[in-house]
């Protein structure tokens, strides 16, 4: 039976570490599919850190793009993260040129639903980019509105949608 859990919030409000306990609650060996592209070394130190506080009993994949090609029947999988997923089919070209976001959105949701058509349980983690003020930045909005259609279109999909707000999970659906 597929189940989906979707984490939601800003930046560093307890969303991994939240997620991460609940795929240990529900498996002794859960998945961890990691969609973090390294753009950086402090990027680099970041996944490192994340990798050091996971144990043994985790199987981890690194995955930036193809998720659905890995086959997950059967497992617990967490997500980490849907917007560092985005990311990477956004940011896929060139850097001054303005991606359309009906286009990335589509790519998105198109793998979405291949990866989710496996009967796994699916704990997604995702950014709520766009509580913030509107960006000057043409991409940067772009970016925003793709998120937020993208969160949209996973938490319409969710058995169950968790926000968490300063380390303190809220259940929304």
């Amino acid at each position: 039976m597929r189940r989906i859990i979707m984490i939601t919030g800003g930046e560093r409000s307890g969303k991994s570490t939240y997620a991460e306990r609940l795929a240990l609650n529900l498996s002794a060996n859960p998945v961890y599919l990691a969609t973090a592209h390294p753009w950086d070394d402090e990027f680099r130190q970041r996944i490192r850190r994340h990798k050091e506080r996971r144990g043994p009993q985790w199987t981890n994949i690194e995955e930036e793009r193809q998720l659905s090609r890995h086959r997950l029947e059967g497992r617990v999988v967490l997500v980490d993260c849907l917007t560092l997923w985005a990311t990477n089919y956004f940011f896929s070209g060139d850097e001054q040129h303005i991606p359309d976001v009906d286009s990335v959105l589509a790519e998105l949701k198109a793998e979405f639903d291949r990866l989710i058509s496996q009967q796994a349980t699916f704990i997604m983690v995702t950014n709520e980019i766009g509580m913030g003020g509107v960006s000057a930045n043409a991409i940067q909005r772009r970016f925003t509105d793709l998120m937020g259609w993208f969160n949209q279109y996973v938490a319409a999909q969710a058995d169950e949608v968790v926000l968490m707000v300063s380390g303190i999970p809220v259940k929304i659906k």
